[in-house]
């Protein structure tokens, strides 16, 4: 029995050892094969992963001249352990910055997230090339200090600010929507930049060394057997013409506004110009956030899209639009004439300027005439196959929105706003059911009232004209190195109006602009003698001060190369601002030259800032 039981005691003694050592060895495994946290955190005692940025994508202009490119600065990086007494001034001086800056610079490192005076931290960042070569000379006396390289963005003009948009250091939501990036990296944030950001960037590449238990570099680790190199991201052809990109900007200096030139048969956005705009160059460097707020607190609004975010009434130039509706729905024809003594004249009335009267439908956008579009739109919306004037309203809604009003036109820019078209809901609400009708919202006959668009929308408006009832979706960047462009770009929208109609509307912005005097022709100071112009003009009021000029055009009139929208604000009647601005594009863009020098010299000497004041 005695040696039965001390048996048993071994046995049990046994299995208990086993087992302990069984639990070891599955821990051990566990540790060195399973989870490999444990292998990162002892490789990262010995090794130091290194970034390598790559240089980001061009921008060129459609010609492939370069508008946007890069230049090199550096990164000061501190070991804040290796770091030794230095001499403050000399330091700052080199760096072509201020003792204070530079003190500013040493507290804010010590509270960057994951900061450790073992690991290296950025000190300063995007030091100049001129700056940091001074300092690489006596880098040797400054111990604990290392340099990274990196590229920002260099502009040969200082213009298309708001089109290219810019880039800036990405904050903690960037990080955790796209684990790509990582504190200090750069991001486009608005334009071009940030629409095409994925194909912009690039690759980062790596470099990884050998350190000591100070962090201090050794050598490559497996002489670089595991390093990837950097890729540089991808040049990008955009659709603007950089000159006339350029001249846009010159006569919208000192006037709110926008100008948006349109390829008609591809969509492509030879110009957008946004006024007042900005140098991009500001956003650049070191002075980035000084430069940033000063144009954020600018009263005018410098950093402000007008061509994409500015909401602005359609005014005169919606009558093209409800002619259009008018014919489709057979309310009206080429041939009907309505009879204009200075307004129309029931309910509260329209008023309307001095003109030949009567007018057929293609004089009546030859002259402007308000009283004839009141007749056309109530003839539409009372039209008695509808039943109701909500069903007519609806009717005339969706014939306005196949044009692209009242949405999103989807252009590869961020922060496009889809203006406003209204709705019968929305009358219903403001008026009460069954509390309105036709003239109740007459305004809506001559582009005013609730409407709302944006120059873009406008310039698409010229393009849909002169490809006679389609567009092809706005876009401003032509081709992507090594890639295509989506193939949404190349698919035609079909407005809602019979192709047949639009020959009536391009013969009313001919004679619009190229009729004979005395005619009532409402744009003649937009005629060029060898281009045949076809435009209209608006004046869209504007309730905070003097009325909007606006004009949209497209030209030549047998085969469209341009179709333009320009809204100065505050600056009055279409024909006195808006008209000859688009002209002098328009033969810029045609001619490469300018046939009126005096016209030209007008626009660009005009200050109309003082009126934008009064406005406001």
């Amino acid at each position: 029995m005695v040696l039965r039981a001390e048996s048993n005691r071994k046995v049990v003694v046994s299995v208990i050892i086993i087992l302990v050592f069984a639990v070891i060895i599955s821990k051990l495994f566990y540790i060195q094969v399973v989870n490999s946290s444990y292998k990162f955190s002892a490789a990262n005692n010995v090794l130091r992963y290194v970034t390598q940025y790559p240089a980001r994508g061009l921008i060129l202009d459609r010609h492939g001249t370069p508008v946007v490119t890069n230049k090199p600065v550096f990164d000061i990086l501190m070991v804040k352990n290796q770091v030794k007494p230095f001499d403050t001034v000399e330091f700052a001086t080199m760096l072509g910055l201020t003792v204070e800056q530079v003190s500013d610079a040493f507290v804010q490192a010590s509270k960057q997230k994951g900061y450790s005076p073992r690991k290296a931290v950025v000190l300063l960042n995007q030091i100049s090339a001129e700056n940091f070569s001074r300092f690489q000379e006596v880098m040797y006396k400054y111990s604990g200090f290392e340099v990274q390289p990196r590229t920002v963005r260099s502009y040969n003009r200082p213009i298309a600010a708001h089109l290219l948009g810019y880039i800036g250091e990405v904050d903690e939501r960037d990080i955790k929507n796209a684990p790509y990036y990582q504190q200090g990296d750069y991001i486009g944030i608005s334009g071009i930049e940030r629409s095409y950001e994925h194909v912009l960037r690039g690759k980062k590449g790596v470099k990884i060394f050998m350190v000591d238990v100070y962090n201090r570099i050794k050598g490559l680790y497996e002489k670089g057997k595991f390093d990837t190199i950097a890729t540089p991201g991808k040049n990008i052809t955009s659709t603007i013409d950089i000159k006339l990109q350029e001249y846009g900007e010159r006569l919208m200096q000192n006037k709110i506004g926008s100008i948006v030139a349109i390829e008609p048969q591809t969509g492509e956005v030879l110009a957008m110009i946004s006024s007042p705009t900005y140098d991009p160059s500001l956003l650049v460097g070191r002075q980035r956030a000084v430069n940033f707020k000063a144009l954020q607190q600018d009263s005018l609004k410098p950093i402000f899209n007008r061509s994409i975010m500015a909401l602005y009434p359609p005014g005169s130039t919606f009558k093209v639009v409800n002619a259009l509706i008018g014919l489709q729905e057979g309310v009206v024809t080429p041939e009907t004439r309505y009879s204009c003594d200075g307004g129309y004249h029931i309910g509260r009335g329209v008023a309307c300027h001095s003109h030949p009267s009567p007018t057929n439908l293609i004089q009546s956008i030859q002259v402007s005439c308000n009283t004839y579009y009141c007749h056309v739109f109530r003839n539409i919306i009372d039209k008695r196959e509808f039943g109701s004037v909500e069903k007519g309203f609806t009717v005339w809604k969706k014939h306005v929105e196949s044009f692209g009003f009242g949405s999103k036109l989807g252009i590869d820019l961020p922060h496009e706003l889809k203006g406003i078209v209204p709705s019968v809901s929305f009358y219903d609400k403001y008026f009460r059911k069954g509390g309105w009708n036709s003239l109740t919202i007459i305004s809506l006959a001559i582009g005013q009232g609730e409407l709302a668009v944006t120059p873009l929308q406008m310039a698409n408006l010229a393009a849909i004209i002169a490809n006679k009832g389609y567009y092809l979706t706005p876009h401003v960047v032509k081709a992507i190195e090594g890639e295509s462009i989506t193939p949404d770009y190349h698919q035609k929208h079909f407005t809602s109006i019979d192709s047949v109609y639009f020959r009536y509307i391009i013969e009313g912005m001919d004679l619009a602009v190229n009729g004979v005097p005395g005619s009532g022709s409402t744009a003649r100071i937009a005629a060029l003698p060898d281009i045949r112009i076809c435009g209209k003009t608006g004046t869209a009021q504007n309730p905070h001060g003097k009325d909007h000029s606006v004009f949209f055009a497209f030209a030549p009139k047998d085969d469209p190369k341009i179709a333009i929208a320009v809204y100065v604000e505050n600056a009055g009647f279409g024909a006195t601002w808006a008209a000859p601005t688009a002209s002098l594009m328009i033969e810029k863009y045609l001619k490469d030259s300018i046939s009126r020098p005096d016209l030209e010299r007008y626009i660009l000497d005009a200050n109309l800032l003082d009126r934008h004041a009064k406005a406001k």
